[in-house]
Formats: structure tokens, C-alpha cells, sequence
């Protein structure tokens, strides 16, 4: 669904992007218990594109992944909070730390469990593979499915609105 609005908040310099969508929502165990999980390079560069232009930009995660720390520790991501129980406080942590208002972040989304967080941020995203019942509470849905270009597109849309390039 395309956006309903470009809010705002998405042209605002000082800004927060969050997000637990670098993945498919899939992971993979050997039967050593070694976890592993696959990242899309297009959505790396979306990220950092978003660093560079001075958008700051977490990750809060219900799981916890040594993967999804090194990924992140790559891209220059700084915000990374795993194996959370209460996204909202995490959040709330967050932004305090930073200065900003719930209003100036955006946070993109898959299922149910998001759905509070979704519902706190100035700009709410689910990405296309998310469950029905939350794209329906959100202000955008991507086109593309989580894991597999949702984020770099999610990066595009607040970079434009904020007359950048990626």
C-alpha cells in the first residue's frame, strides 16, 4: 500500500528509523545449535545512506543474534538492543538518550508483537510479508518483503522526503 501521507516527520533532520526487519524472519540452525541468518546488501547501503545523511537508526529485537550484532556493528548501527521483552521501554530509552520525540521516529515492522511500538512512532511501517491485522495499523506498507529490499526501501522513502538520494 502506498503511504498515506508523507508526514512531517519524515522531512525532520533530527530523526530515528527502528527497526527488526533485516531479515525474512527466518533463521537458520545446524545441528551444532549455530544460528545464522541471511542480510540483503541493499538494505545495508540504505542504511548507511540514512547514517550519513544524520539519521540515527536502532534496532530493537525480540530476538538475539551474534549475526545481526556483527551486521549492525558493520553498518555503523550504535542503537541495538536483542532478546528484548519491552520494545516500548527499549524505545523509550532510546529516544531519551537521544533527545528526540516518539513523533520523529518511524519504526517498520512484522507482526503483532510490533504492533505497540507501531502504534507510539510518528510513522509506522509493516513490510509486505507482515501478518494481515498489522499492516492494517500502519501508516505504510513496503512493497518489498522483509529481508529482501523492505528496509532499502524504507531508507528511499525517508531520504526523499528529506530531498536526499541514496
Amino acid at each position: 500500500r502506498p503511504p498515506r501521507s508523507t508526514p512531517r516527520l519524515l522531512r525532520r533532520q533530527r530523526q530515528m528509523c527502528i527497526r527488526d526487519r533485516f531479515t525474512d524472519g527466518r533463521f537458520y540452525l545446524s545441528d551444532q545449535g549455530v544460528e545464522s541468518k541471511a542480510f540483503n546488501t541493499q538494505d545495508g547501503y540504505g542504511i548507511r545512506c540514512l547514517i550519513n545523511a544524520g539519521i540515527q537508526v536502532a534496532v530493537i529485537s525480540g530476538r538475539s543474534s551474534g549475526s545481526v550484532a556483527k551486521r549492525m556493528q558493520e553498518l555503523d548501527v550504535h542503537h541495538i538492543i536483542q532478546g528484548c521483552r519491552d520494545k516500548i521501554a527499549s524505545f523509550d530509552d532510546i529516544v531519551a538518550e537521544l533527545g528526540i520525540a516518539d513523533v520523529d521516529c518511524a519504526y517498520v515492522g512484522d507482526d503483532l508483537p510490533d504492533l505497540p511500538l507501531l502504534q507510539k512512532v510518528g510513522y509506522s511501517i509493516a513490510v509486505a510479508n507482515a501478518v494481515p491485522d498489522l499492516k492494517d495499523q500502519c501508516d505504510y506498507t513496503t512493497r518489498a518483503s522483509g529481508g529482501h529490499g523492505a528496509v532499502r526501501e524504507v531508507c528511499d522513502l525517508i531520504l526523499a522526503a528529506q530531498g536526499e538520494a541514496s
